[in-house]
C-alpha cells in the first residue's frame, strides 16, 4: 500500500501539541527524537492499516501515549497485557488493580477508562431503540463488551415494548464475586413503570463460566412467575462468561 504523504518517518513533530503536560505544571523537556518518531511512525499504521495492523501492546501504547507524553511506554503496555491478559481485559480492569500496577498513576487509569466507557457507549448505541430479537448479535456484541470482565456479578434487565425495541437498559444490582441479590418484584414493577412488555435479564459470571447455578435457576423461574401474572414475557436469561455467553432458552431452561 502507498505510504500516506500527511504521515512520514520525519514528522514526528506534527503531533507535539497533543503532548503537554498539565495546566500549571512544568514543563518537561521534549521527548528523544526516537520517542517522537515511534509514536508517529505507530499513529501511521493505526491510520492507513486499522486496528487489525497493530498487536494488543501497540494498541496499549497509543491509549498510553497522552497519559505519558515523554516516555518509552512499550514497557508498561507490555506489563498490563501480563497482568490482565489481553487489551480488553486491561481496558476492563478495575481501577484499584490498575493502581496496583507499577508506573499507572490516575492519567493513565483515566485514558483507560475513558476507552472503555467509549467501547460501551458505541456498543450500546447499537441496540439500544433497535429491534432486539432481529439483532441479536449485536445484543450479544453489547453485554460481552459490558459485562465479560467485571470482577463482581452485576444484574441487568433489558426492557422491550411489544415490538421488541429496546427502550430501556438498565442494572438492577451489583453483588459480589459469586452472588448478586435479585428481585423479582422490583423487576416487574419497573417494567410497569416503563410500559415493557417483555424482558431480557443478564447477568455475568466474574469466574469465566458461565453455567447457571441452581439460584440463577430459581431467581429466573421466580422472575418469570412474576411477570406472566401482569402479561410481561420473559424472552431469555443470558448469562456472560469471559469467552462466551450462555442463553437459558437455548439451553431448554425457559
Amino acid at each position: 500500500m502507498t505510504r500516506s504523504q500527511h504521515f512520514s518517518d520525519s514528522q514526528a513533530a506534527l503531533f507535539a501539541h497533543d503532548e503537554v503536560p498539565p495546566q500549571g505544571a512544568p514543563r518537561a523537556e521534549k521527548s528523544p527524537s526516537y520517542i517522537r518518531d515511534h509514536r508517529a511512525r505507530l499513529r501511521e499504521r493505526f491510520l492507513i492499516g486499522g486496528p487489525e495492523a497493530l498487536p494488543d501492546y501497540e494498541m496499549l501504547e497509543l491509549v498510553l501515549f497522552r497519559a505519558i507524553p515523554r516516555r518509552d511506554v512499550k514497557p508498561l503496555a507490555r506489563l498490563l497485557l501480563e497482568t490482565f491478559g489481553d487489551y480488553n481485559g486491561v481496558l476492563s480492569a478495575p481501577t484499584h488493580r490498575l493502581s496496583e500496577v507499577s508506573g499507572v498513576g490516575d492519567a493513565v487509569i483515566c485514558e483507560l477508562k475513558v476507552i472503555e466507557a467509549a467501547a460501551h457507549r458505541l456498543a450500546r448505541s447499537r441496540v439500544l431503540q433497535k429491534p432486539i430479537l432481529s439483532g441479536w448479535n449485536a445484543l450479544l456484541e453489547y453485554c460481552q463488551t459490558a459485562m465479560a470482565h467485571g470482577d463482581i456479578e452485576q444484574f441487568r434487565v433489558l426492557y422491550l415494548d411489544r415490538k421488541n425495541v429496546l427502550i430501556a437498559d438498565e442494572q438492577q444490582a451489583q453483588g459480589t464475586v459469586d452472588h448478586v441479590p435479585v428481585y423479582p418484584r422490583e423487576v416487574v414493577k419497573r417494567a410497569l413503570e416503563l410500559n415493557a412488555t417483555a424482558l431480557i435479564l443478564v447477568h455475568n459470571h466474574p469466574s469465566g463460566d458461565p453455567t447457571p447455578s441452581e439460584a440463577d435457576i430459581v431467581v429466573t423461574e421466580q422472575v418469570q412467575q412474576a411477570a406472566e401474572a401482569l402479561g410481561i414475557v420473559l424472552h431469555d436469561h443470558l448469562v456472560i462468561g469471559k469467552s462466551r455467553e450462555l442463553s437459558f432458552r437455548a439451553e431448554g431452561l425457559l
